[in-house]
């Protein structure tokens, strides 16, 4: 049995609550984002700081809903849209964009090819933010163009290494943690990291093997769409 992902009260009213009392039409009511993580807290954490970071108004015609699974097999994607369901059963109204975030690290070659694959298919399209190998190489981006092939133990090293020299030696970077975000807006450069990202995915287009796309990351691609809201 799918493990049950239990949304909270809080959340669900502010999911389900009405508009302003503005006189708007249809075109104009709040749409509606629903991120759904393979992990339950570096990524969530970093899209939560994102979100909050965004200009003032947009979380006004926008809810964005960040959720942590926990899940690292394919069944991420049925969970995401069960997720998605369960939004809109309980609340009555329609998620306009589904995202999943996940990374090679814990997939088989088949599986993460395969949970590509199913986003691409889905009716609606589900937006699909994988990293090869992990996460934190799109941290990494934000201070430096990779492409070479980064096993995932050494991305904690790397990470210490561009952030030590200005934080302090002291530095560690800690997997879970809530300050990622603020530390890369402030030491990093997030538009040279979509740079950068948009460079690697130049390496393999027109490639499907996505399991041996590494190093490469398509975050960038959510972050891009979350910073165009209005």
């Amino acid at each position: 049995m799918a493990k049950r992902v239990e949304i909270s009260k809080d959340r669900l009213q502010r999911f389900s609550r009405k508009d302003s009392k503005r006189k708007v039409n249809t075109r104009n009511k709040r749409k509606y984002y629903l991120i759904v993580c393979e992990g339950t807290k570096t990524e969530p954490n970093y899209f939560e700081a994102l979100k909050e970071d965004l200009p003032k108004g947009v979380l006004t015609a926008y809810q964005i809903d960040i959720e942590g699974t926990g899940r690292n097999t394919r069944s991420l994607i049925t969970e995401a849209k069960r997720i998605k369901e369960s939004y809109q059963y309980q609340t009555g109204r329609p998620i306009d964009k589904l995202w999943v975030v996940f990374d090679k690290d814990s997939f088989t070659a088949n599986d993460f090819n395969s949970a590509i694959q199913q986003c691409d298919t889905s009716v609606p399209k589900i937006g699909c933010a994988w990293s090869n190998e992990a996460f934190e190489l799109w941290y990494l981006l934000h201070f430096n163009y990779y492409n070479t092939p980064i096993d995932r133990a050494k991305y904690q090293k790397l990470i210490e290494q561009n952030l030590q020299p200005k934080v302090g030696k002291a530095y560690r970077y800690q997997k879970n943690s809530r300050e990622m975000y603020q530390l890369l807006k402030q030491h990093g450069d997030q538009e040279m990291a979509i740079r950068n990202a948009e460079r690697l995915t130049q390496l393999y287009e027109g490639q499907k093997d996505y399991a041996n796309q590494n190093p490469c990351t398509m975050v960038f691609e959510l972050v891009k769409e979350l910073k165009k809201l209005k």
